[in-house]
């Protein structure tokens, strides 16, 4: 489940992204990786000690009080919500290459998306039930035909063309290193799920730890190998280009007869990745409100638990960002979105880190907790130190605002 929480929409896109940077991008995904261990580790310690949490509120408020309680849980729930337009972005780059459509019309794009969105939306008033048999079934489809790209494409790798676009910016391999930091760890958002669901696994405490770990190990493993793969095979101008670029590869490997075939799972498989985040925006969301931290009616579920209203709130806002962020890319507009959500939700994990430092007269920190607080802090202090400064900003005002409505019109429930 960990891993598959993360490889997502940033395994079928990133490539497109991190083309027009070069091959030197595999060293931000070695450093990523070593990042997301770090901070898995936190949330793996942090379940062991509050072993029915559901909501970063759970850890938060005990150690830092109601206000970052509030913050935390209000801003991963915006990181949720906002980053499933990316998903949406990267689910369509893929299905309109099966369609008689043109990639590069922005209405076209900013229509697909849209109606992606709203799709989800119905699917998820079915209930969570339905929505986990769906994404079972993409997750099954969808991967298969990419991982025999995985698997049968080394024998098409050229080690020359990788050389050739290891590092095609002009400027050091260690500024493109950090400067890629904050894109690539989208990739691994979604590392803390495993905690999340702590109350529900046998022995929690080897468990959840295995879990973690492991799941984030094996997505780092299959992103970097697929990152390598995919610039020794197709120049990085018409990675960077495209909307599709692991069908782009696989029509490289074996033929056009594959385009199609990639394109279609990758498309199944990032839907699924949609609705499931889609349903974890509305539980997250449900989550709040029944701490008070949202308006109530977010809180309220129908009879088959779907959190109707709230995920009303959600496709209407993921379709307000779909139209602010177009872009005349599909790279480009992926870039937006996923900055400004691994931000928000760094920010909901510098509370994790902070939570371990501090303690509480209950479960006071000892040296364990200490050293992976302060581990988590200074990786996500890296990953706020590689982003641009007007995301950083951006982020920030979110944040400010977010809480003097909260002191405002807050409720004092829960």
């Amino acid at each position: 489940m960990v891993a598959n929480n993360m490889i997502g929409s940033g395994f079928f896109l990133l490539p497109a992204s991190l083309a027009s940077q070069g091959g030197v991008t595999a060293l931000s995904w070695l450093l990523g990786t070593v990042i997301a261990v770090i901070l898995g580790g936190a949330f793996a310690r942090l379940a062991r000690d509050y072993p029915q949490l559901d909501c970063p509120d759970d850890y938060v408020r005990p150690s830092l009080g109601r206000d970052m309680g509030f913050l935390a849980t209000t801003l991963y729930w915006a990181s949720s919500w906002i980053g499933n337009n990316a998903i949406a972005v990267a689910a369509f780059g893929y299905l309109v290459t099966l369609m008689p459509l043109d990639g590069t019309d922005t209405s076209v794009r900013i229509a697909g998306q849209v109606s992606l969105i709203w799709l989800m939306f119905g699917i998820n008033l079915m209930g969570p039930r339905k929505v986990a048999t769906f994404q079972s079934f993409c997750v099954v489809f969808g991967l298969l035909p990419v991982a025999v790209v995985l698997i049968g494409g080394w024998g098409h790798f050229d080690a020359d063309l990788y050389r050739e676009a290891w590092n095609v910016t002009g400027e050091s391999d260690a500024s493109v290193v950090i400067a890629n930091l904050a894109p690539i760890f989208w990739a691994f958002v979604g590392l803390e799920t495993g905690a999340m669901v702590a109350g529900i696994v046998r022995d929690p405490d080897k468990n959840v730890p295995r879990a973690t770990l492991a799941g984030i190990l094996l997505a780092g493993v299959v992103y970097l190998l697929s990152s390598v793969l995919v610039m020794g095979i197709v120049p990085a101008a018409e990675l960077a280009a495209s909307s599709a670029p692991f069908a782009l590869v696989a029509g490289s490997i074996f033929g056009p007869w594959a385009i199609p075939v990639i394109a279609a799972a990758a498309a199944l498989k990032a839907t699924g990745t949609l609705g499931g985040w889609m349903l974890v925006s509305g539980e997250s969301g449900a989550r709040a409100a029944m701490r008070g931290y949202l308006p109530a009616i977010f809180g309220r579920l129908f009879a088959n638990g779907a959190a109707g209203w709230g995920l009303m709130f959600v496709a209407l806002a993921m379709t307000a960002i779909a139209f602010v962020t177009l872009a005349p890319t599909v790279a480009g507009q992926f870039e937006t979105i996923i900055g400004m959500v691994v931000l928000l939700v760094v920010l909901a994990y510098v509370a994790a880190g902070l939570s371990l430092l501090v303690g509480t007269p209950q479960r006071p920190s000892g040296l364990k907790e200490k050293l992976l607080g302060i581990g988590a802090l200074l990786a996500c202090s890296l990953l706020i130190f590689s982003s641009p400064l007007n995301l950083i900003g951006g982020a920030a005002g979110v944040a400010l605002v977010a809480w003097i409505l909260f002191r405002v019109f807050g409720r004092k429930t829960a």
